[in-house]
């Protein structure tokens, strides 16, 4: 033992923790020094980490605020288009409308003329006085009579085929231009 002395005697022992400090100061010393490159590292880390994370939100954010602009301008649109299709909607049935009503006019005028035309051969019919009197005036009235009638109705027959390009063009537009805007490439995203 090496605390024992040339006498036989032992002196006493020395307490462990006296030695002990200074090994463990210099110890716990080494250990802050090694911690504090890495407390810098992770410092800047969470900072690195934090600005990424604030970069990433604001173009998130700024994503998300141009989608829902983009989103907000294609319902605005797709009500003003929707107006206008009511618009249209609303003139094509106030020409139609309008169209039938002059329609009916020229119709019941036609038939005036037709049922005026029918009473004077009526008159003509009671003053014949032979057979073959009363033949040729029914002949020359039924010829009379189907000359107008065609006559009557080509014209009905193309106004109301005027009119009917003229009560649809305004949904013709309308058509044409949804036609172009689905062909439009969506500009909201």
């Amino acid at each position: 033992m090496a605390n024992e002395s040339k006498a036989g005697k032992t002196a006493p022992e020395k307490p462990a923790i006296a030695a002990a400090p200074a090994p463990m100061e210099k110890t716990a010393k080494a250990a802050l020094a090694a911690a504090e490159p890495a407390q810098d590292v992770a410092g800047k880390m969470i900072e690195e980490s934090g600005a990424q994370t604030r970069t990433a939100m604001e173009k998130n954010m700024e994503k998300a605020t141009r989608t829902a602009e983009g989103l907000y301008k294609a319902t605005e649109e797709a009500m003003e288009f929707g107006r206008g299709n009511f618009e249209a909607f609303t003139k094509a049935t106030q020409t139609y409308v309008s169209g039938m009503q002059e329609l009916s006019k020229q119709a019941f005028a036609a038939m005036q003329v037709l049922n005026e035309q029918a009473v004077q051969n009526a008159r003509a019919m009671s003053s014949v006085k032979s057979l073959k009197e009363a033949a040729d005036l029914q002949s020359t009235f039924a010829k009379v009579q189907l000359e107008k009638s065609m006559s009557e109705a080509t014209k009905l027959s193309e106004a109301a085929f005027k009119l009917a390009e003229q009560s649809a063009a305004p949904l013709a537009a309308r058509m044409t231009l949804a036609m172009e805007r689905m062909t439009r490439p969506a500009a909201f995203v």
